[in-house]
């Protein structure tokens, strides 16, 4: 299993990405984890991650809560699924993209900066994993 990290358009502000950066290499200690931007135009997912579960945020996807979250990564983990996260643009997610994820997540009903929403997420994929494994990070 592997999870990919993808979001769309330059990051305004370094320091965020670094946050990100820190949570998926916590991570890694669990699983691969990769972070990099995309293109739309030049990437997509689906050919290149044919058999991941695809889960995009969005405003209107389903909120989850830290407990929820790590039952879905124990269970890409049982079924030897790669994740794919997708976070959208200033614009949001490309025409089409949101009918043809497996999942829509929201962070939350707030708006966030799209550098927070990668640390945000990428924080919960750290605390997933540290909750599946007993580590004392999530108390």
């Amino acid at each position: 299993m592997k999870i990919h990290l993808y979001f769309i358009g330059k990051p305004k502000d370094a320091h965020a990405n670094a946050i990100a950066a820190d949570f998926l290499g916590r991570a890694a200690r669990y699983s691969a984890c990769e972070m990099r931007e995309i293109r739309p135009d030049r990437f997509d997912p689906w050919d290149k991650h044919t058999s991941a579960r695809k889960i995009f945020l969005d405003p209107a996807g389903k909120p989850m809560d830290s407990a929820g979250f790590a039952r879905l990564i124990a269970r890409a983990e049982m079924e030897g699924r790669d994740l794919v996260f997708l976070i959208g643009g200033h614009e949001g997610l490309p025409a089409g993209w949101a009918a043809r994820a497996d999942q829509l997540l929201s962070l939350s009903a707030m708006t966030f900066p799209h550098e927070l929403a990668r640390a945000m997420l990428a924080e919960q994929i750290y605390r997933g994993f540290a909750t599946l494994r007993g580590h004392p990070y999530p108390r």
